[in-house]
């Protein structure tokens, strides 16, 4: 009979000593979350674990056993895992020198199976979630760090229980996180409500920009103010989150100038509206609710194209 994908899994993280536990470039909760429940759950079985994200590890500092993510690995493993990605160009270069992943574990529909075994499931609202279900099946436990950093995952992905695919299941997993020792408060709180004076002001620079026509809603940070701000950061400090809450907006997106004529764009939308495959036409990707890509060429270019194929989603739902 052949093994299930759960007992493979186990069998392997049994048989091997040294991980590589990796998720994608600018994490976001689900990716950081993910990378150190993980990583944590296989280093309380004994395990020696190198836990990398390409830009460190800083922004999870509210997260139990963030001082332990690198940058970059320092040394071979007996099972390379990445988790919260859909393709190797994702991660960035930290993986180069090293084979195809022994293990992926993901939710974008987009992903493109590239491990030796793959544990992807799209209908899943955050990887987080997918490790939840199946890390005892894989010989390990959670404890109350490890449920933290998973709740820190669903938090994040669902933008606090907001998006169109949270359900009563979902709400039992959370609750079962809380039940192991998952603060979700406080992750909540750093998640979602705080922010740093310097990315406050940043938000500033977006929010006197903003444009609003026919349900779509967006603005754009410049190379220019994250100089004259001093964000420190190449993303929007999660201000696509808050163009999201806007009422008029079907639709909201972010355009970030990114030094290397490139743009980072963002999108958010509600249930009737799928966004993912318009990131996807721009090689980028995500889910029907939040998705982003970073796309070549000038902000003003930039903006243009992507606004107009929106449109066009607008526009086709409207018949």
């Amino acid at each position: 009979m052949t093994k299930t994908i759960d007992q493979r899994v186990a069998e392997q993280i049994k048989n091997s000593q040294t991980f590589l536990v990796v998720s994608h470039i600018r994490p976001d909760a689900d990716a950081g979350g993910s990378v150190l429940g993980l990583g944590l759950a296989l280093k309380s079985a004994g395990k020696t674990v190198q836990l990398v994200l390409a830009d460190g590890g800083e922004k999870f500092h509210y997260l139990p056993g963030w001082q332990q993510i690198v940058s970059a690995p320092t040394r071979p493993a007996d099972m390379i895992i990445i988790v919260d990605c859909s393709g190797t160009d994702r991660v960035g270069d930290v993986l180069d020198n090293y084979g195809k992943p022994h293990l992926v574990v993901d939710h974008h529909k987009t992903n493109l199976a590239f491990g030796e075994i793959n544990v992807v499931e799209p209908e899943q609202v955050a990887t987080a979630a997918i490790l939840f279900d199946h890390i005892p099946s894989w010989g390990l436990t959670i404890n109350a760090d490890i449920a933290t950093c998973l709740l820190a995952g669903i938090v994040g992905d669902t933008i606090g229980f907001r998006t169109p695919n949270v359900d009563a299941e979902l709400m039992r997993k959370a609750a079962a996180l809380m039940d192991l020792g998952g603060d979700l408060p406080r992750i909540y709180n750093e998640e979602l409500v705080l922010r740093s004076f310097i990315a406050t002001r940043y938000w500033g620079a977006g929010l006197t920009r903003l444009e609003s026509n026919q349900g779509l809603v967006w603005t754009s940070l410049t190379l220019a103010d994250r100089e004259e701000i001093g964000y420190p950061s190449d993303d929007d400090a999660d201000l696509v989150n808050v163009l999201s809450a806007v009422r008029e907006a079907k639709i909201a997106l972010i355009f970030v100038e990114q030094p290397n004529n490139s743009v980072k764009v963002s999108w958010r939308t509600g249930p009737e509206f799928d966004v993912s495959g318009i990131a996807y036409q721009f090689g980028g990707g995500g889910h029907a609710a939040a998705a982003g890509a970073d796309i070549e060429g000038t902000l003003a270019d930039v903006k243009r194209r992507v606004l107009q194929e929106t449109r066009k989603l607008l526009e086709s739902s409207s018949h």
